[in-house]
């Protein structure tokens, strides 16, 4: 694995950065009841919602510059638009309604329209689809980058830091530590991008270097392929940060403001990031580890301190994430399992299970990121299953036609899931997918069969 060189004033800088950050998520500790813990309260207002929102979606930022290096413009095409289009249809459709039940998590509404049994299990599945394994691998990955150490520790490490301060403060700490990380990692990459254009020129740069499959739409992969991620940006509709930052939004106008804004940001920055990944790929063409993109092309083109500055937009953009799906983690797991099955819910004892499941959720994220290494293998089969199996139970049981019968809601989710489980396993071991099929589709299917035929009558 590289390294990166590190001068005195970049350490300073990142030393500061890791500082304010812990000093943000642990003042004002938190002792109020599960509103408090779980939804700041409820008192999110429309700056902290966008800055909490942008920041918290892009903890994939190692992933990025890897299929932007492997595969081009199709970047935006498969990590942008898709997700921009799901959000635009929660924004319309679902912010309000969401910040209108008063709920806490997903799982509150699925038990309120299908009983509690099948609450539980699609909390397995927000679980599963939550763990910050991934972002925990590329925060493992940019510390071994500064500081030389087996991977496995600097993975402990980042889990450990962020364990601390989320754990005493929840909710309110990961808000106010994005509002901080928000700002830094738009800083970080207009800085990179400036220097790259004015030191290698702007796009007859990278229309002349670059490989003609990085300049086309699918950037060289099939059709299915690219339509299986389209698939999964679905999962947008039922992304537990979502819905957490509705439930917590100050009112329903700043939970469908918030996200429409929040939009805009994730196009600026998708600009952003694609384009500095394009350079990446011209002007480092043998690099071996395509997730080290970003970091090796900073190396390269940035001096001391804006070096400094970017590794910390680096941090910055991956703790944001990784703070708040292991919040999410640690909430599904200890109050909506956890909690539920003891038939404990109430304030004290939610908030000490939730600290539980928290740590549940980066004991098991570190072990999955020591059997995947690779970041886009790890979104893509969580949210092969996840995704089929909650998507068309949860959005149905917002209408009152479409709301399933609750025994065939809960057998929904366990086939659904289920068989793309099995689908994905078979297609490890065999090397290439069942049938030639992606896994997420049968699941889908199967889902899409119960939602039919499975309606309540009225």
């Amino acid at each position: 694995m590289s390294t990166i060189s590190v001068s005195g004033i970049d350490a300073v800088i990142l030393a500061i950065y890791l500082g304010v950050t812990f000093y943000l998520g642990i003042m004002k500790r938190s002792n109020g009841g599960a509103a408090d813990f779980i939804l700041a309260g409820r008192r999110v207002t429309l700056p902290a919602f966008v800055a909490s929102l942008v920041s918290t979606w892009y903890g994939g930022i190692l992933g990025v510059g890897e299929f932007t290096y492997r595969y081009g413009i199709a970047n935006w095409l498969v990590f942008g638009v898709p997700y921009y289009l799901y959000a635009l249809i929660f924004a319309l459709f679902l912010a309000r309604r969401a910040r209108r039940t008063a709920f806490y998590t997903i799982p509150d509404q699925l038990e309120r329209s299908y009983g509690r049994r099948t609450s539980i299990v699609g909390a397995v599945y927000i679980f599963i689809f939550a763990l910050p394994a991934p972002y925990l691998l590329m925060l493992g990955t940019l510390i071994v980058l500064f500081f030389p150490m087996p991977l496995w520790l600097a993975i402990v490490i980042g889990a450990a830091y962020s364990y601390l301060y989320i754990a005493r403060n929840g909710f309110a700490a990961v808000v106010r530590t994005d509002m901080f990380q928000f700002i830094l990692m738009f800083a970080g990459f207009i800085t990179l991008l400036v220097f790259a254009v004015s030191q290698y020129g702007g796009i007859t740069t990278l229309s002349s270097n670059l490989p003609s499959t990085h300049l086309q739409w699918h950037g060289g992969n099939s059709p299915q392929y690219i339509l299986a991620w389209y698939v999964i940006a679905a999962s947008t509709l039922i992304d537990p940060n979502f819905y957490q930052r509705c439930y917590a939004a100050k009112s329903e106008r700043t939970a469908r403001a918030g996200i429409l804004i929040s939009i805009l940001f994730w196009i600026l920055f998708d600009f952003l990031t694609t384009t500095t990944g394009l350079y990446a790929r011209v002007l480092l063409p043998e690099l071996g580890n395509p997730v080290e993109s970003y970091p090796m092309l900073a190396e390269k083109l940035l001096p001391n301190v804006a070096k400094g500055l970017f590794f910390v937009a680096l941090f910055a953009t991956i703790m944001s994430t990784l703070d708040s799906y292991a919040f999410v983690s640690g909430i599904t797991l200890g109050r909506d399992v956890i909690s539920k099955l003891r038939g404990k819910i109430g304030d004290a004892d939610g908030n000490a299970f939730v600290r539980i499941g928290l740590a549940a959720a980066f004991v098991l994220s570190i072990g999955l990121t020591l059997l995947t290494r690779s970041v886009i293998d790890l979104w893509y089969q969580l949210g092969s299953i996840a995704t089929p199996a909650l998507t068309l139970p949860l959005l149905a049981s917002f209408s009152r036609r479409w709301r399933l019968m609750p025994r065939l809601a809960l057998a929904s989710m366990v086939c659904a899931g289920g068989i793309s489980l099995l689908w994905l396993l078979a297609s490890l071991a065999t090397g290439s997918n069942l049938a030639g099929i992606e896994p997420i589709y049968p699941g889908f299917v199967v889902s899409a069969l119960f939602l039919l035929f499975g309606k309540k009558q009225r």
